[in-house]
């Protein structure tokens, strides 16, 4: 879907804003939950533990679409991913994103209700702020001021699909 430099640019957007937010559909209605980054780099794949008696696993049944959004309103980031989840239970998975944060949540990683939500990543889009708030708000005004112009006020870049 994107180049290894793409998902790099990704991986440096999101690895420390931490906690995405996790929207699936609980019937027809979409659903958000906060969820903790695990992995230490990203190749397309978004890797979050759970409990298999979660409600999120049920509604990740089957492959389903998920969505995933990461801001940090400060630093003027934001990021949409959309892409495919499924469930697994795959031990090594398990044991290879094990980290004490994960076990102040979960028990014990031999415990048969930890599984791991596994998200391919296949479209999304981001926005980075290059500017300072000032700069930013210095741009709105101006654009409100000039009505064919708009405020430019970072990066915006659309991947995948």
């Amino acid at each position: 879907m994107s180049s290894p430099e793409h998902k790099q640019k990704i991986w440096n957007l999101i690895k420390d804003i931490q906690v995405g937010m996790l929207v699936t559909l609980d019937e027809d209605v979409p659903r958000a939950r906060p969820m903790h980054l695990v992995q230490d780099d990203y190749d397309g794949t978004i890797w979050f533990y759970t409990r298999r008696s979660a409600e999120k696993v049920l509604e990740a049944k089957g492959d389903s679409e998920v969505c995933l959004t990461f801001s940090d309103q400060e630093a003027g980031v934001y990021v949409s991913m959309s892409g495919t989840a499924r469930v697994t239970d795959d031990q090594d998975k398990i044991d290879r994103y094990w980290n004490p944060g994960v076990a102040a949540w979960l028990p014990e990683k031999e415990d048969p209700d930890v599984v791991m939500l596994e998200i391919d990543i296949k479209m999304g889009e981001h926005w980075a702020a290059k500017e300072s708030k000032v700069f930013q708000l210095y741009e709105m005004a101006k654009a409100n001021l000039k009505s064919d112009k708009t405020p430019n006020i970072g990066e915006n870049e659309k991947f995948g699909g």
